[in-house]
């Protein structure tokens, strides 16, 4: 019987080396496969992020290890077009982007499953802390991963039903240590290498000096008002503030202020103590279903509405387009291209609620779907949701 074909996409990490390791072992023909994203403003090999040129060295001397064929495919164009020009984007309209979820759906999950297509194979595979399995109703599922600490499904929410089944998660089974384990077991190069924590781009973490220097974003100052619309300070441009930040706002104030919204239209950044970051819940857009269908009646869920933020009660209830704010960062392209939208409310208030970063439903470890939030809603006045206050606003989140 011919043995079925993998692809599986190479970090130079111990994660994906385990899971190839594994595919091996379980009979799969694996072909090892990094992408070439690394611009020619990347460091020089000592740099070892995701899919660096030190990367490939690592990747290399695993696949040689495990006697598998492999591949360096070039991206970068399209990494480029995909993640840095959106991540840029985002940030100049005041939104606060996640690049490492428009790089798994546009090169990992589109490019990457393309090229091994086109290879003949059967499946992609990564090394991602989260699972598939096939639901009840004949759907693919998506779950958390069984490390709970490590889990990834928030940034894979994007997957499509035949996606999912070209899809093969093999450390998602696993804790962390027991991937380490496993490599240091196999002698594999990778078995004590840290975790990539940073942004793969921006090699310093430092992601207002890539914008600056790197992207060619211009400060724009503007006003910092208060959330009762008084001026009292000059930021440097909206692109270099996030809703929830603190640090480096340059004002003097009796309590600690905190950025509690961005609005684009203005130019200006509202700021407010800590107990203004709060919102009863969000509006999401661009939405992507995985075991359920779009919900017509509100239905109970949980919510992250950051990658590293524990999830929390919500009720899921499907919004128009329409119902968004004209000013809307989303309002204008949703309405041409998508056919809904979902309003989320919290049990419980979530502060830092940002625009541009993904909102992601689960049902237990299951994966509902997800979308970008738009918006963040107002606290409740009297049971219900307020009309006033900065996330009300247009543009504002």
């Amino acid at each position: 019987m011919k043995k079925q074909r993998v692809v599986a996409a190479m970090s130079g990490g111990v994660d994906s080396s385990v899971a190839a390791a594994l595919l091996v072992k379980s009979g799969y023909e694996v072909i090892g496969m990094t992408m070439q994203i690394w611009s020619a403003n990347a460091p020089a090999d000592d740099y070892g992020g995701c899919c660096s040129l030190a990367a490939v060295g690592d990747a290399r001397r695993v696949c040689d290890a495990l006697g598998i064929p492999y591949y360096v495919i070039n991206l970068r164009e399209r990494f480029e077009e995909r993640v840095i020009d959106y991540f840029v984007a985002e940030y100049r309209r005041g939104r606060t982007p996640n690049p490492c979820i428009a790089c798994n759906r546009y090169l990992k999950w589109e490019a990457l499953l393309q090229r091994a297509l086109e290879l003949e194979a059967d499946y992609v595979a990564t090394g991602h802390y989260a699972r598939t399995v096939d639901g009840p109703d004949g759907r693919r599922l998506l779950l958390r991963g069984v490390d709970r600490r490590k889990d990834q499904s928030y940034a894979l929410y994007n997957l499509t039903q035949e996606q999912l089944r070209r899809t093969l998660l093999p450390v998602g089974q696993l804790t962390k240590s027991e991937v380490r384990r496993i490599a240091g077991e196999l002698g594999l190069v990778v078995a004590d290498k840290p975790d990539s924590q940073e942004i793969c781009f921006v090699y310093d973490n430092d992601y207002r000096r890539f914008l600056r220097e790197e992207a060619g974003v211009p400060e724009e100052p503007g006003p910092i008002l208060d959330t009762d619309g008084n001026r009292i300070g000059t930021h440097k441009g909206i692109a270099f503030y996030t809703v929830g930040q603190r640090r480096g706002l340059g004002i003097a104030a009796r309590e600690p202020l905190y950025v509690v919204a961005l609005d684009a239209a203005h130019n200006a950044v509202i700021v407010g103590p800590r107990r203004e970051l709060g919102a009863a819940g969000l509006v999401a857009t661009k939405l992507n279903w995985i075991a359920i269908d779009p919900p017509q009646k509100e239905r109970p869920a949980s919510v992250k509405i950051r990658y590293n933020a524990p999830d929390v009660a919500c009720t899921l209830s499907l919004a128009r387009p329409a119902d968004l704010p004209d000013g809307s960062a989303s309002a204008a392209e949703d309405r041409a291209g998508a056919a809904d939208a979902v309003t989320v409310r919290f049990a419980t208030p979530q502060r830092a609620v940002a625009p541009g970063q993904a909102a992601v439903f689960y049902d237990g470890d299951v994966v509902l779907g997800g979308g970008v939030i738009d918006r963040a809603l107002p606290p409740a006045v009297d049971g219900r949701a307020g009309s006033g206050g900065p996330a009300a606003t247009s543009d504002v989140g």
